[in-house]
Formats: structure tokens, C-alpha cells, sequence
């Protein structure tokens, strides 16, 4: 493997007795779309916590392009450039599409108890840039038509793109998405793996939890399996269909192509 830009070493979490995340050791390479799979209560969101800051391990460690960022908040790992999104959306429901996005990035002078006290000018300059900024990232996930709708009146898929949208508000450089396409229409699902793909394309790393299988072996490279809170297989997307307990426990029927 290349160079890693997310790492565990012996990462684990116990819920009294029960151990979710099981000594896991990863590398994800800089740059990859990488495919998380696993039964459900195999670990993976807890892994997803663990690594966003959610919650803190009881032993192990996380590196982020090569620091250790074990048990940092998730506002510190967004500002480090470490993003995810939820499997089932919350957004602020009664606010538009456009203002979601705005209250993405950290640390906006208007929040702070100090920009009470700087001139109003510098305020409503940063307020414009953000504006900007959000406005573009909206037209590249096909949202710009929606910046005024309330956000809890759009689509699922729609959500999922919001949820996106907020995401790279922080540029960050690795991008943790859990279950993009579940209950998804599928042309939004199209537009989703295609935006994926595009920031992938200028340098961006994935890690996508998925239980939609087509999606993991057409997209993903490597694959990762968790089964009761361990790794049970890493590989490409072509060993992983040639694994047959993998197949028999996980992935039913070889995808075609």
C-alpha cells in the first residue's frame, strides 16, 4: 500500500461487555475510495465513530496524515480536514438548503463572543465568502436550484447530497460516508457516485460504509470486511468476489462486470 493518510493501530471499544471494535488495525491510502462491508453489528459505525471523534476508544490509536488525533473532538477533526455524514440525515429542517451549508465551516468571527466587538464590515465580508463558497458547492451537487428550500422538505437523496454539501465546506481531505446510497433513487444514487468520483479525482480519500454491494465492488478499491467487530478481509474488489466465505457470509451472488 502507498502512503496511508488514515491509520489505526489496535484501535478498540467496549460497550460493557461487548467489544464493537475488536483491535482494529488499518491503513487507508491517500487518495482511495475505500469499501467498508460487514453484516449489521459488525462494528462499522462504531468504527466510524471512533474515528470521527465521537467517541473515544478504550485502547488504540488513530493517525491522520501521519499525527495522532486519537480522541480529538469531531469539530478539531474537521478543522484537521477530517469529514463524514450520517446514515439517516438530520438537517436544520426549518432552515433553507443554502443556510445549512453557511453553518458548516468552523470558527465564523459572527459566532464568537469577540466579533460582537469588530466592525461590521469585516463580519458581513466573511458572512459574503461563505455565501460564495456554499453557493458553488451547491451548483457542483446539483442543489443550486433547491438554496431556498426549507431542508427538511427535500428528497432523501437530496438530504444525502445536502449532507455532502456541508461536509466540503471544510475542504476536507478525507471524506467518511456512511451508507450514501441506501434509500436513494437511482438517479440521484448516479449523481452521487458521480461526485464522488469527481472529488476523488482531485486528490480526496473515501471511506464508504455500504451495504449495496454493486456500489462497493463497481467503485470501491480496496474492500474492508468487519464481522463482530474485527477485520475478516482486506483486498481488491476482485479478491474479495473470489473469497467464498466472504461471498457466502456477505456478498451473495458475484457482481457481473
Amino acid at each position: 500500500m502507498g502512503d496511508a493518510i488514515l491509520s489505526t493501530d489496535s484501535l478498540s471499544m467496549a460497550f460493557g461487555s461487548l467489544r464493537a471494535v475488536d483491535s482494529v488495525s488499518v491503513d487507508v491510502e491517500k487518495g482511495s475510495i475505500t469499501g467498508l462491508i460487514g453484516p449489521n453489528g459488525a462494528g462499522k459505525s462504531t468504527f466510524f465513530n471512533l474515528l470521527t471523534g465521537a467517541l473515544k476508544p478504550v485502547s488504540g490509536t488513530v493517525q491522520l496524515d501521519g499525527a495522532d488525533v486519537t480522541g480529538l473532538s469531531p469539530d478539531r477533526l474537521f478543522a484537521l480536514g477530517l469529514g463524514r455524514t450520517f446514515q439517516i440525515p438530520r438537517p436544520f429542517a426549518r432552515m433553507s438548503v443554502l443556510e445549512n451549508v453557511m453553518l458548516a465551516p468552523n470558527g465564523q468571527t459572527g459566532e464568537t463572543v469577540y466579533g460582537a466587538f469588530l466592525s461590521r464590515g469585516a463580519v458581513r465580508a466573511e458572512e459574503r465568502a461563505i455565501r460564495e463558497k456554499a453557493l458553488e458547492v451547491l451548483d457542483f451537487l446539483t442543489l443550486a436550484d433547491l438554496a431556498d428550500h426549507p431542508a427538511g422538505k427535500i428528497s432523501g437523496g437530496q438530504m444525502k447530497l445536502l449532507e455532502l454539501a456541508r461536509v466540503l465546506m471544510g475542504d476536507p481531505s478525507v471524506i467518511l460516508l456512511d451508507e450514501p446510497a441506501a434509500g436513494v433513487h437511482p438517479v440521484l444514487a448516479e449523481v452521487l457516485i458521480e461526485k464522488i468520483g469527481a472529488l476523488n479525482a482531485q486528490g480526496r480519500t473515501f471511506v464508504i460504509i455500504e451495504h449495496d454491494m454493486d456500489f462497493v465492488m463497481r467503485h470501491c478499491n480496496p474492500v474492508i470486511a468487519m464481522a463482530e467487530g474485527r477485520i475478516v478481509f482486506e483486498g481488491t474488489p476482485k479478491e474479495a468476489m473470489a473469497d467464498r466465505v466472504l461471498v457466502d457470509a456477505y456478498l451473495g451472488a458475484p457482481v457481473d462486470g
